[in-house]
């Protein structure tokens, strides 16, 4: 038996380990348990800081190591004081996928546990949506308001979708459909398209789950 904890950004990827990487794993002997980062006594969800998750990490990692922990953390927004941001050699790398491998990388160094995986999702967690738009269908009265995601998705793969305020992968999905709830709706369309046609569709997911 094998245990991981992931400490997550907030309830939707929670329920996302829960009801579809969880059961997933469980089957071969790898268990999950989510962890909501905790902003302020009392708080959890969102990153607001680096300085405020660094301490979350340690402790996961010292208090059993034995096991393993990881991250689910979007790219897109990540604070500024997060290592490796404000790096040069970060500013210059092109690709979404290069600029989470950096991230991670300096995230091991600055943690520096043997049982930590760091992981960012590139650039955010609806990124893993557009693997399949047809699963939105389920939630819209009107199927055409959704071809502006089909669209992008013929030319684009889901972590090439870019980080801009304006058409991150977020904004794209609540301007086809405003009444979109990250919490709500993003897990349940996650579970409809599978894990398995996400790391298709995904290879930076689908190395991180390789790793775990």
């Amino acid at each position: 038996m094998s245990r991981v904890y992931l400490l997550v950004e907030g309830q939707t990827e929670e329920a996302f380990v829960n009801e579809l990487l969880m059961p997933h794993y469980a089957r071969i002997g790898i268990y999950l348990t989510p962890i909501i980062v905790s902003t302020s006594p009392g708080y959890k969800g969102g990153i607001s800081r680096y300085s405020k998750i660094r301490p979350q990490i340690e402790k996961l990692c010292k208090q059993d190591e034995s096991a393993h922990v990881t991250t689910l953390f979007d790219l897109y927004a990540l604070p500024n004081d997060f290592p490796g941001k404000n790096n040069q050699a970060y500013v210059s790398l092109k690709s979404g996928e290069q600029k989470a491998d950096f991230i991670e990388s300096e995230l091991l160094k600055d943690i520096g546990k043997r049982n930590f995986i760091p992981h960012v999702i590139v650039h955010e967690f609806e990124a893993l949506l557009f693997t399949e738009i047809e699963a939105f269908e389920e939630w819209t009265d009107d199927d055409d308001l959704l071809e502006p995601l089909k669209a992008v998705r013929i030319t684009t793969l889901p972590e090439d979708i870019n980080d801009s305020p304006q058409t991150a992968p977020s904004k794209r999905i609540l301007a086809a459909m405003p009444s979109y709830q990250k919490t709500f709706h993003g897990p349940l369309i996650a579970c409809e398209i599978g894990l398995d046609s996400m790391r298709a569709a995904c290879p930076h997911f689908h190395s991180w789950l390789t790793k775990i």
